[in-house]
């Protein structure tokens, strides 16, 4: 079994978002997927109360209970887990990134995200996971994504190849329990988030001296 965490210490970046779609792209394509939500708010688990279908299982758990609910799951057959994580929670992140085999920090392409972002890579660094940065909301055009990714490349962190896009598929498909990839199959997002699973896949299939840059983007067909 393996393990994906969301983690950013700032609200409204995506990390639900992400997550859901995850959930859903490994069901599709034949995982035995669970997704936990560890946020207070229950964002995760009120999109599945909205879907009603055999798509991911999502449960809601307190925090203190994580390292049991994984083992039990892994008993169960679980191929993956992926964790929903709120903001502003360190010791949760903690718990999260500690337990994880490959940590997804999303953030958006502006000043505060990338001060939040810097703190979660610190967290994620004291525990040697592989971990990498994945820019959401980007915008179609103007300095913001170029600047964020400089950013990124001083912290010593890997960089998704993969930009999540600002896309109104995203949201309305949260508001239906859907994902992006079945609002709008064909549509860009739907696209992005394909291709955010295989590079998901490739950095939790591999030992980490295996995995080169050449490789992720052969994998992403160039993306």
């Amino acid at each position: 079994m393996k393990i994906i965490s969301i983690i950013s210490q700032k609200g409204g970046v995506g990390k639900t978002t992400l997550a859901t779609a995850l959930a859903v792209e490994a069901t599709r394509r034949g995982q035995q997927c669970l997704l936990l939500d560890l946020d207070p708010q229950a964002s995760a688990t009120f999109w599945n109360d909205n879907r009603g279908d055999d798509g991911p299982a999502v449960t809601a758990i307190p925090p203190a209970r994580l390292e049991h609910v994984l083992k039990a799951s892994e008993e169960a057959g679980a191929d993956l887990v992926i964790i929903d994580t709120p903001p502003f929670a360190k010791d949760i992140a903690y718990d999260a990134a500690k337990l994880a085999d490959f940590v997804l920090i999303p953030a958006k392409p502006a000043v505060l995200d990338i001060i939040a972002m810097t703190r979660t890579v610190d967290l994620i660094k004291a525990f040697s996971k592989r971990a990498a940065v994945v820019l959401t909301f980007c915008p179609p055009s103007g300095r913001e994504v170029g600047d964020a990714e400089e950013a990124v490349a001083q912290l010593g962190i890997a960089l998704c190849p993969v930009r999540i896009g600002n896309r109104i598929a995203y949201s309305r498909a949260q508001q239906t329990g859907q994902v992006a990839q079945e609002y709008e199959a064909q549509g860009k997002a739907a696209e992005e988030l394909k291709h955010l699973y295989d590079y998901t896949c490739i950095h939790i299939a591999e030992a980490p001296n295996d995995i080169t840059e050449q490789k992720t983007k052969r994998a992403l067909g160039g993306h």
